[in-house]
């Protein structure tokens, strides 16, 4: 029998992406740092405990060595939502098969990807159940299969999952993990589960094969942040729910008081932390129980940072979709529900919460607290011609009615064995690719553009910018948070740094900012023409007539108030 004092083990993160579970870099899911405590609780010393992301293998072959000589060898991912990533690119099946090829020790496979697996990582796919060449494949809890399995000396484990002791345990005991991601300390997000499972069966989803929800108390969440933050985590999305008002209550019905004892725990534990963010939230709980999750609502924009997002499942606004896939929600009752978190939480740093949802010239310039994200699938049983047309039409009415959104999602559907969506397939999504295409456009141009300039309109400030990669002459960076707009600055800045911007002008999923505040000593010609109302020629004459002892010195005649935008440093100062 293997002793666990013995054992060397490396666990190669492949991410996952689940309805309710971001692991992509810059998020670090649950999966590792539970699996690394369910280790050390089995007897594993931490020093022999090895964490790789699928990128730094593909960047640093020589890691594979860890893969090879590794006592036990664990693979974690699995991708049931996919979309498109740029923090990091998740492992393809043969990868994977990869890996379990090149280990000579014990090896085991886990997370979503005992779902099922497609061809690809792509919507508009069907997938299998396959082992990947793995020696053992966890299909309860990967978490508890580790603990079993070195606890049986690498023999075996019973398919099961884990009880609430022992994820509260493992999430703290796992905690140390994070240090050896290649985005720590400063630009990683620690999605945190505070439930899973769901009360509501639609046909497409995953998450209610987990079964009915099953809550963490409070204390269990914040002393994970707590044993986070001591490992030099400060940015949290608590994201691994289906439904984030429903915390702490009976799966359906919102709890405050659960919700209060969370984030008013969290914030006393981690009062440094730079971001704290949420995803889910089913609208159909807001429309039941308004009051209560208006209180739930004004709690979460309270405690959060700014530019927070709610996904709403809206999935279909086409009642015949909703009718034969189950889906909880309809159109009508989805409006109501972005409605109460416009008013409830679409406010802005420096101005009354009262005055929510507010946008226009008089708003302050900073992304509001918490706004309502929709989600919209494709490819589901009943769709027609008219589904898009009703998809749209809903959208339309929110920005015609004045309300925001803080972001669009619209995808073709994955079908996996176990949900009621494995019988039709991706036939219909298929069928319909090309109508999805033109829908898509069509709403990216004319919903998404003109909303993204009411949620950020020029001058709106975005703190911690992450520069991330270049295209074509320009950085394109992103603050950490849930579904962080993608900004494009002019020029090819240094990566890896963090700058403030303000932004400038829109795409449809996208804004251009300029660093903020801009130095009307040292900027550049690229950023002085990305401002609002200075064209070729008075940029020209910008940096013809320097330096300026103020903005009003430079006396540049336009229109728009670029003290929004501008400021003047000395000239030793500036660079």
């Amino acid at each position: 029998m293997t002793d666990p004092e013995t054992l060397s083990v490396t666990i190669v993160d492949g991410y996952v992406d689940e309805p309710a579970h971001f692991g992509v870099p810059p998020y670090i899911s649950t999966y590792p740092r539970y699996a690394a405590g369910a280790l050390v609780d089995a007897g594993v010393p931490r020093d022999q405990i090895t964490y790789h992301t699928i990128d730094r293998l593909r960047d640093q072959p020589d890691y594979w060595r860890d893969v090879d000589e590794a006592d036990l060898m664990i693979y974690l991912g699995g991708m049931t939502v996919p979309g498109k990533y740029v923090g990091g690119t998740p492992a393809e099946p043969e990868e994977v098969r990869k890996l379990a090829w090149t280990a000579n020790g014990t090896s085991l496979m886990g997370g979503p990807v005992k779902f099922g697996v497609g061809e690809e990582n792509a919507g508009a796919t069907e997938t299998e159940r396959q082992d990947l060449d793995f020696d053992f494949v966890a299909k309860g809890d990967v978490e508890a299969a580790v603990h079993d399995l070195v606890d049986s000396g690498l023999e075996g484990f019973n398919n099961r999952m884990r009880d609430l002791d022992e994820v509260s345990r493992w999430a703290q005991e796992g905690a140390f993990i994070v240090e050896q991601h290649p985005n720590h300390p400063t630009h990683l997000i620690c999605e945190l589960e505070t439930s899973r499972g769901c009360a509501y069966r639609c046909s497409f989803c995953t998450e209610p094969l987990y079964g009915n929800p099953e809550f963490r108390p409070p204390p269990t969440v914040v002393g994970e942040v707590d044993a986070l933050s001591d490992y030099g985590v400060k940015h949290f999305r608590i994201g691994r729910q289906a439904d984030i008002l429903a915390y702490g209550g009976d799966g359906e019905a919102p709890n405050p008081d659960a919700l209060r004892q969370l984030y008013s725990g969290i914030r006393e534990v981690a009062p440094d932390l730079e971001t704290l963010h949420l995803d889910n939230m089913n609208p159909i709980t807001i429309v039941n129980w308004p009051e209560r999750s208006r209180e739930g609502i004004r709690i979460i924009a309270e405690h959060n940072t700014p530019g927070d997002t709610a996904a709403f499942g809206l999935e279909s606004a086409d009642p015949v979709v909703q009718e034969e896939n189950n889906l909880n929600v309809t159109a009508e009752e989805c409006f109501e529900a972005v409605r109460i978190v416009n008013e409830a939480a679409g406010w802005r740093p420096g101005e009354d919460p009262a005055d929510a949802p507010t946008f226009g010239d008089g708003a302050p310039r900073r992304l509001p607290k918490l706004l309502p994200g929709i989600n919209l699938l494709h490819g589901l049983k009943g769709e027609r011609e008219e589904t898009y047309e009703r998809n749209r039409a809903f959208l339309q009415r929110v920005y015609d009615e004045g309300y925001m959104l803080r972001r669009i999602n619209i995808r073709q559907v994955m079908a996996f064995d176990g949900t009621d969506m494995s019988d039709t397939g991706a036939e219909i999504a298929n069928d319909h690719k090309q109508l999805f295409k033109r829908y898509k456009k069509r709403v990216r141009e004319e919903i998404d553009n003109p909303m993204l300039e009411r949620v950020a309109p020029p001058g709106t400030v975005l703190p911690d910018v992450h520069l991330e990669y270049h295209q074509d002459g320009t950085t394109f960076g992103r603050q950490l948070g849930t579904y962080p707009l993608l900004v494009g600055v002019p020029g090819e800045r240094e990566l890896g740094r963090t700058i403030d911007v303000a932004v400038v002008d829109h795409g449809y999923r996208s804004v251009t900012g300029v660093p903020y505040p801009l130095d009307l000593n040292a900027a550049s010609m690229n950023e002085l023409t990305a401002i609002p109302g200075i064209g070729d020629s008075t940029a020209g004459d910008i940096v013809v007539n320097r330096p300026y002892e103020s903005i009003a010195d430079a006396d540049l005649g336009t229109a728009f108030d670029l003290s929004q935008f501008v400021t003047t440093r000395s000239l030793e100062s500036a660079d």
